[in-house]
């Protein structure tokens, strides 16, 4: 099976596709509502939430089909599932757009098992309203097995290929406490994204005008694109792969697709050099402050 989906993470022959179908999931007019489809709102992606209605409905359908004089309650569960499919299949959507190209494929077969799953289902459900009861069931079956298909390639995206993980959440763990030199103040011009490195962790470090230091870590909470190569406006870093949007002050993630904020840390000048210390949870500012 691990060997099934590395060969579906190298083949590039829906590359074509998956540009197509990203640029239009892209450009669709959600405005506010992206980031509510990412699960900005609830700190990691909102999708495998949506997931339980459908999931769970069609799976219970399934148990009443094979229980004697259950067929209506069957019936009523699969049209749940039908409608929850739609806000789940969205938000899925929303995030498979901004992924890495080998989890964009395997995120495309994940969806076309689902889409399928979707048709079984309404067959199913016509099938049921129209009193072939029997057909209803078989439809059934056939359109649970889909889902178990499509929910195995969306656990490897989701564990093996790490997508929608926080890709800096092992920073407070490896960072060690006290402050860390990083560079002479005049390594840092106004303005300017600069990298460092503290305990091999990589740092974002910028300057502002005035003269204050900000630090977070480079590494974007998304997936892992490097913020010193992004664009610092107005108080904040532009992750240059996906557009996610950090406030420097405190790392807050004021635009997604990023769900995490970044690790920031406290910064000082001793004798001409900037210094920094990684800023705790229990020293961390919130996101209105």
């Amino acid at each position: 099976m691990l060997s099934l989906l590395d060969a579906l993470e190298r083949d590039p022959r829906a590359d074509a596709a998956i540009d197509a179908l990203t640029r239009k999931v892209r450009s669709l007019p959600l405005g506010p509502a992206r980031d509510a489809l990412h699960g900005r709102w609830l700190g990691h992606p909102v999708h495998p939430l949506l997931v339980q209605v459908p999931v769970g409905s069609w799976l219970s359908a399934a148990v009443l089909d094979l229980l004697p004089g259950r067929s209506r309650g069957a019936g009523v569960l699969v049209g749940v599932g039908l409608a929850a499919a739609g806000p789940a299949a969205l938000a899925g959507a929303v995030d498979w757009a901004e992924l890495r190209r080998e989890q964009t494929r395997v995120g495309l077969v994940h969806a076309v098992a689902n889409t399928a799953a979707v048709g079984l289902y309404g067959a199913s459900l016509l099938c049921r309203v129209t009193g072939r009861k029997g057909a209803g069931r078989a439809y059934g079956f056939l359109g649970l097995t889909a889902v178990g298909v499509g929910g195995m390639l969306g656990g490897h995206l989701a564990y093996r290929q790490a997508s929608g993980a926080n890709h800096a959440e092992e920073v407070p763990h490896v960072v060690s406490e006290g402050w860390h030199r990083v560079g002479a103040v005049a390594d840092f011009p106004a303005g300017e994204p600069v990298r460092r490195s503290v305990d091999d962790v990589p740092v974002l470090v910028v300057r502002e005008t005035g003269g204050a230091f900000h630090a977070l870590a480079d590494r974007c909470s998304h997936l892992a694109g490097p913020l010193s190569e992004g664009t610092v406006a107005d108080g904040c870093v532009t992750c240059p792969w996906h557009g996610s949007v950090f406030r420097l002050s405190d790392g807050w993630n004021v635009r997604g697709p990023a769900t995490a904020p970044q690790p920031a840390f406290d910064t000082r000048v001793v004798d001409g050099h900037v210094e920094i210390s990684l800023r705790r949870e229990d020293e961390a500012d919130g996101p209105g402050e």
